[in-house]
């Protein structure tokens, strides 16, 4: 299977880049919202997700990658929702923010600016590539 992409909100004030960086893997977990946990249960070990704060900043400030794929939520007693671990990539060079995303046409269709209240979207191969370069590289 090919490589996926995502993109995973976070509030910092919670849980930043900066808690994962520390913790060298962790779980994602908490998602209520059905479409989010379908993303979640998609991923595979090895795709690879934007780490985006909401709430404060609303920019992506790094990438992580899927080290476990298939986890029911440890934080759900009924064991209905999904969950994943993630290890940090990198911290991007740019952080490139909710402003700039929704003003750029080339990004007007991403499942995160159609969506905006989803917590976990999936983003295009190009839109990717496209965001990677905005970032720095």
């Amino acid at each position: 299977m090919a490589k996926r992409y995502w993109l995973m909100k976070s509030e910092p004030d919670a849980y930043g880049w900066d808690d994962l960086v520390a913790e060298g893997e962790g779980t994602w977990d908490g998602v209520r919202n059905h479409r989010a946990a379908g993303n979640l249960r998609a991923m595979q070990v090895g795709d690879e997700a934007f780490f985006y704060h909401s709430n404060i900043g609303k920019e992506i400030v790094g990438i992580v990658t899927i080290s476990e794929a298939g986890l029911t939520d440890p934080s759900d007693p009924d064991g209905k929702w999904a969950a994943v671990k993630v290890k940090p990539v990198r911290k991007v060079k740019r952080p490139v923010t909710l402003k700039q995303i929704k003003a750029d046409p080339r990004l007007a269709d991403m499942e995160m600016i159609r969506l905006s209240r989803l917590s976990v979207a999936e983003v295009t191969a190009e839109d990717w590539d496209y965001i990677v370069s905005l970032a720095g590289g």
